[in-house]
C-alpha cells in the first residue's frame, strides 16, 4: 500500500535543502553582489522552507527507515520533478519568461541537461546566473543521493532510494556496507574535484567568479556557462585543454575516483575496463573529426582541428555540452558523430549521461558471442567483464535497456515533429534530452527557446527520464508495480 504521508515526509528534504539554497542566494545578492534579485529567492525560500518543516513536523510519526520499493521509486522520480518545479520560481521572477520556460530551465539544470532557453547571459545578475550553476552542480550526483546522505535514519530505504536513482548498469556495486557512507564518500570525490577544477581555471585565466562557475557545470557534466558563448567566451587553448580533463574526470564514475584516491595507485583508472574503453572511444572518435575538420578546411592549422574537435567530442560523450565554436556549421557527418557519441555517453557511476560505456561493452561483446555461436554452435562462450562472468540477468537489462533508448528517441521525435519542427531539429532536441546533454542542432542551434510550449514541456519531461535511465520512470507507468 502506497503511503502518501511518508513520501510527503520525505519530499520534505528536498523542499528543505532548496529553501536553504535559495535563502543563501537570497544572502548573497543582498550582501555579497548587491544586483538586486535577493527578493526573488527569499520570497521562494520562505514559502519552500515553511511547506518542508510543515511535512517533516506533521508527518513525524511515519518513520523514514521503512521505505518500500514501490516508495522508493515513486520518491525519487517525484524528487526530480518537486525541485525542478522549486527552482523555478527565482527564473521565473528575474528573468521574465514564461512559467513553461522557467521549468524548462530549472530542470535542464537539475538534470545537468545544460538545454537553455535564454540569452543575453553576459548582462544578466551573477546572483542569478551563479544559481543555474549551481542547480546543475547539486544535480549532479543526485538531489535524491544527498537526501540519503544527510538522513542517516534509512538504514533500510536507503539503499532502494539510492538504486532508484544512480545511473548504470550494476548499481549494488556499494563504496561500504553503509549506505550513507557510500553516498559520503561520493560527495567528498565530487567535492574535492570540483575544488581542484575551480583552482586551475583561475590560474589558467578566468575571473574568480567565472571559475567556480563553470567548475561548477564542469565536474556535473551540466554543461551551462555565465557566457552566451559558452567556454569559446575566453578564447583560450589552455583553458579548453583543462575543461577537457576535468570533464572526463566528472564523466568516469566516482566509486573509482574514490578507490583511486584512497589506495593512490593511478593505474586502476587503466586497469577498469569501461574507463579504458571510454579514453579509446574519446581518441578514436576525436582523430576522426580532428581529420574531417582538417581535410574539409574548417580549420587551416592542424592543432586548431584537433583541440576543438576533441573538446567537443568530450563535451558530447560527456554529456556537458560546453561550446568552443560554430560546431552547427559543421558537416553532417560531424553533427551525426556528435550525436552518436552523445548517445554513448560516459561511464556508469558518474555525473555523464548516455547510455554508459559499460552497457555498449556488454553489448558488443554479446554481439561477437552470437556471431561465434552462429559458426560453432556446441560451444560454449561466457561472457566476462573484468574478468569476471557477466549475469545473464544484466546481459538481459543492458538489451531491453538498448532497446528502450532506440524505441523512445523514435517516439519522442515524431512527438516533437508533430509540433512543426523538422527532423534534425526534434532528433537532436530529443537526443539532447535524454543524453541530459544540451546542445542542440537545427533551429535550436543557439538555444531551445524556438520551440512551442508543448515540446519544451515534453522535453522536459525526458530529461528526467534520460537523467532516471529510463526504467525507473517506466516502471511507474506499469501495472506491475502496482500490483505488488
Amino acid at each position: 500500500m502506497l503511503r502518501v504521508p511518508l513520501l510527503l515526509r520525505l519530499l520534505a528534504m528536498p523542499l528543505l535543502w532548496m529553501g536553504i539554497v535559495q535563502l543563501s542566494f537570497a544572502e548573497l545578492s543582498y550582501f555579497f553582489f548587491k544586483d538586486n534579485v535577493g527578493d526573488a529567492f527569499f520570497e521562494s525560500a520562505a514559502v519552500v522552507t515553511l511547506l518542508a518543516t510543515f511535512f517533516l513536523l506533521y508527518m513525524r510519526r511515519f518513520p523514514f527507515n521503512a521505505v518500500s520499493t514501490k516508495e522508493a521509486i515513486l520518491f525519487a522520480v517525484l524528487t526530480w520533478f518537486t525541485v525542478g518545479f522549486l527552482g523555478a520560481v527565482p527564473i521565473f521572477i528575474i528573468t521574465g519568461v514564461s512559467w513553461t520556460d522557467a521549468v524548462f530551465e530549472s530542470i535542464s539544470a537539475l538534470t545537468t541537461t545544460g538545454a537553455t532557453v535564454l540569452s543575453g547571459l553576459d548582462d544578466m545578475p551573477k546572483t542569478f546566473l551563479l544559481y543555474r550553476q549551481f542547480l546543475q552542480w547539486m544535480g549532479g550526483l543526485g538531489v535524491v543521493i544527498f537526501v540519503v546522505a544527510v538522513l542517516p535514519m534509512l538504514n533500510v530505504g536507503g539503499m532502494k532510494l539510492l538504486k532508484a536513482e544512480t545511473p548504470g548498469p550494476m548499481k549494488d556495486d556499494k563504496l561500504s556496507p553503509r549506505i550513507k557512507n557510500s553516498a559520503d564518500r561520493l560527495w567528498y570525490v565530487y567535492l574535492a574535484l570540483t575544488l581542484v577544477c575551480a583552482l586551475a581555471y583561475w590560474l589558467g585565466g578566468m575571473s574568480a567568479y567565472d571559475a567556480i562557475a563553470h567548475s561548477l557545470a564542469t565536474i556535473s557534466t551540466g554543461g551551462f556557462s555565465t557566457h552566451d558563448s559558452s567556454m569559446g567566451y575566453f578564447d583560450s587553448s589552455l583553458l579548453l585543454w583543462l575543461c577537457n580533463f576535468f570533464m572526463i574526470a566528472g564523466a568516469i564514475s566516482f566509486a573509482l575516483h574514490y578507490r583511486v584516491f584512497k589506495a593512490k595507485r593511478f593505474k586502476q583508472y587503466i586497469k577498469d575496463e569501461e574507463c579504458l574503453f571510454f579514453l579509446w572511444i574519446i581518441l578514436a572518435f576525436s582523430l576522426v573529426a580532428a581529420g574531417v575538420l582538417y581535410f574539409s578546411g574548417y580549420h587551416h592549422s592542424v592543432y586548431e582541428a584537433i583541440s576543438q574537435a576533441t573538446f567537443h567530442v568530450i563535451s558530447f560523450i560527456t554529456s556537458t555540452g560546453f561550446g568552443a565554436g560554430d560546431f552547427s556549421s559543421w558537416p553532417m557527418s560531424l553533427m551525426l558523430l556528435l550525436i552518436v557519441v552523445g548517445y554513448i555517453g560516459g561511464c556508469a557511476g558518474s555525473t555523464a549521461g548516455g547510455n554508459k560505456v559499460i552497457r555498449s561493452v556488454i553489448a558488443f561483446r554479446t554481439l561477437v558471442i552470437e556471431l561465434k555461436q552462429m559458426v560453432h554452435p556446441n560451444a560454449v562462450f561466457v561472457l566476462k567483464y573484468q574478468k569476471r562472468p557477466v549475469a545473464d540477468q544484466i546481459r538481459n537489462s543492458i538489451i531491453a535497456f538498448m532497446w528502450l533508448v532506440f524505441v523512445t528517441s523514435i517516439i519522442f521525435t515524431f512527438l516533437v515533429m508533430l509540433t512543426g519542427e523538422d527532423f534534425v531539429t526534434s532528433f537532436s532536441a530529443v537526443s539532447a534530452c535524454v543524453n541530459v546533454l544540451g546542445p542542440g542542432f537545427g533551429d535550436i542551434s543557439s538555444n531551445f527557446a524556438p520551440l512551442n510550449s508543448f515540446a519544451k514541456w515534453l522535453l522536459s519531461f525526458a530529461m528526467v527520464f534520460g537523467r532516471l535511465e529510463y526504467f525507473t520512470v517506466i516502471v511507474l507507468l506499469t501495472p506491475y508495480l502496482w500490483r505488488s
